[in-house]
């Protein structure tokens, strides 16, 4: 059963009330609610609604493909997927303390260790809705060729997950591929409870009808007078200005937060307006900045508390969500600039002689780090104040590096939270790109951007084209700077020519600021 704690009354009577004569029209798919320019796009969104009644359908079919693997030998579980196909399955690892390896960058280190030693105990999980996400068809790429060339057959160690009749689907039943199709009418971010999140789950043990069990009995409750995602709602919206610091730790939902983050910055910002989450490892760190505070474990700080099971949890935000975004008036199914940087990525690539990355005019450089983009001053020290110094309501880090290798760079976002006084996110690119990369560029034009790329180790190839990974990962950082410079927002790339050793000069530059 879900729980919620206010530490003071923060909605409004209005808004409350507006919230629940829209419950009912939710709850039967009313593709009007968020008004004529988003009603096309709901029409085949709104899906999501029926998950943990129709997600039930594919219990047989799962069934089958965990007794499959179980049958071949598979201990290890590796899935490829960006945003929606990857974010609710971590969760769920996490919460059931259940091992998975997500891949959701093209950071050739980090794809490096995700490899694993044993190809032939190991199934590698392909999830992409449009089935032509450029990151998870170069993934499926590089896996195809590694099991090939281990002397194994592909069909035994590939699943496959993404809409019917998407490019994928149709390669992949050529290749005899096992495939299992999610339901079109689900839009990525909302797609917790359909196959993208419950196929990995599976395989990794999970009993996914407990997941579907919770969420529809909770759902069962939502379109009464106050209901648990209408109180949320219109707290968002009445308390929340901007900025809402979201904390998970200590709590049965491990990871939640990061899943939020995605769903609620990709849904609501754009039309500059929209809700920024900031992802905060305790109740009182400064990276939150000034706004409303949500925490799922007793916490005297919190502004809200939510309890409930991680099932509960799924459908509840993905209501509020959806409720948030017609109280702010804007299409929570669409993600215009997320296209807008792939968009850009592409036309880089295709512009690239030779698949390599040009060589850009550095503002500064010495032997560690070169720093390019809204830089003034003639020292690093100088550009980094001046940086500091700069005007905005967050801060936004962006980290084009391995994560679960390149951890020390998050050791700058409280450094930046003190120095600067205001809300500081940080996302792992390319994976933030489909959570907060939305926000950054649609929602409200206040935020400053600090870019941080690096050279790897060891480049890998992507078989079948004539870039690599880490030609990639540069467009995809270039581009999405090329995106929020067009904005005339303040763009900071630091480029590490040595990680290790870039990252700990970044840290004693920022602390000296």
């Amino acid at each position: 059963m879900i729980e919620i704690s206010f530490r003071k009354q923060i909605a409004q009577e209005q808004t409350l009330t507006s919230l629940n004569a829209m419950t009912k029209k939710l709850a039967d798919k009313d593709s009007s609610l968020w008004g004529e320019s988003a009603e096309a796009e709901a029409r085949v969104r709104l899906n999501w609604i029926d998950l943990p009644q129709n997600s039930r359908e594919l219990l047989p079919q799962l069934d089958a493909l965990t007794a499959w693997s179980k049958q071949s030998g598979h201990k290890n579980v590796i899935l490829a997927g960006m945003g929606g196909s990857s974010l609710a399955p971590e969760v769920i690892a996490k919460t059931y303390k259940k091992s998975l390896t997500v891949l959701d960058t093209t950071d050739p280190d980090q794809i490096r260790a995700a490899i694993p030693s044993d190809l032939a105990s190991s199934v590698i999980v392909i999830g992409s809705k449009s089935g032509s996400t450029i990151e998870t068809a170069s993934h499926k790429a590089l896996f195809t060729k590694l099991i090939i060339d281990a002397g194994l057959n592909p069909a035994n160690h590939l699943v496959i997950v993404t809409d019917p009749s998407s490019p994928l689907d149709k390669s992949s039943r050529e290749d005899h591929l096992k495939v299992i199709n999610a339901d079109p009418n689900v839009g990525g971010r909302y797609s917790a409870l359909s196959a993208f999140g419950l196929v990995p789950a599976a395989l990794i043990g999970v009993d996914i009808s407990i997941l579907i069990d919770d969420a529809f009995a909770a759902s069962k409750k939502f379109t009464e007078t106050n209901s648990a995602p209408v109180q949320i709602a219109a707290a968002l919206f009445d308390a929340a200005k901007q900025n809402i610091a979201f904390f998970d730790s200590g709590s049965q939902v491990p990871g939640l937060s990061d899943w939020i983050e995605q769903l609620i910055a990709e849904s609501t910002g754009k039309n500059q307006t929209g809700r920024l989450p900031i992802v905060i490892e305790t109740a009182d760190a400064e990276i939150g900045g000034p706004g409303l505070k949500v925490g799922f474990a007793d916490s005297s700080s919190a502004d809200i508390i939510v309890h409930a099971t991680l099932g509960e949890q799924f459908i509840l935000w993905e209501w509020v969500t959806a409720l948030l975004s017609y109280s702010l008036k804007v299409d929570p199914f669409n993600q215009p600039n997320v296209t807008e940087a792939k968009e850009r990525t592409g036309t880089l690539l295709a512009h690239w002689e030779d698949g390599k990355v040009p060589t850009l005019q550095a503002s500064y450089e010495d032997d560690v780090l070169a720093i390019y983009g809204a830089a003034q001053g003639t020292s690093a020290q100088e550009i980094i104040k001046n940086f500091t110094s700069i005007h905005s309501h967050y801060v936004a880090i962006m980290a084009y590096l391995a994560r679960g290798i390149d951890d020390d760079v998050t050791k700058i976002r409280p450094l930046l939270a003190e120095k600067m006084k205001r809300g500081v996110t940080f996302g792992w690119g390319p994976r933030f790109l489909h959570s907060t990369g939305q926000f950054h560029k649609g929602g409200q034009h206040n935020g400053a951007f600090l870019q941080i790329t690096g050279e790897n180790t060891q480049d890998l190839e992507i078989p079948g084209q004539n870039f690599s990974f880490h030609t990639l990962l540069m467009a995809q950082a270039l581009g999405d700077g090329q995106a929020l410079g067009s904005r005339d927002f303040p763009v900071l790339r630091v480029h590490l020519k040595n990680r290790k050793k870039g990252i700990a000069q970044l840290v004693e530059l920022i602390s000296k600021a």
